[in-house]
């Protein structure tokens, strides 16, 4: 793998479990789309480092278990702006 690559992973890696982001506020950041970053810390972190997928992997359950969470609040704040 190249090094330009396993570099980037390892940043979006790092950047992911400081922060606490989700996939796509990680994409953003690093102006790449949700699915290139998805590719990186699934496929290609699993083979650079394997605790630190492991990490990724339980912060991306935990943000899969409350996204309706999420998207329910999201819903609710854009109809009370609307309202006001």
């Amino acid at each position: 793998m190249r090094e330009d690559i396993v570099d980037r992973v390892l940043k979006e890696a790092e950047y992911m479990i400081t922060t606490r982001c989700t996939v796509r506020d990680c994409a953003t950041v690093f102006g790449i789309s949700k699915s290139t970053l998805h590719q990186d810390v699934r496929q290609r972190l699993k083979e650079i480092d394997r605790t630190l997928y492991i990490r990724i992997s339980k912060l991306m359950g935990y943000n899969l278990s409350v996204r309706h969470l999420r998207g329910g609040e999201s819903t609710r704040r854009k109809y009370k702006k609307s309202k006001d």
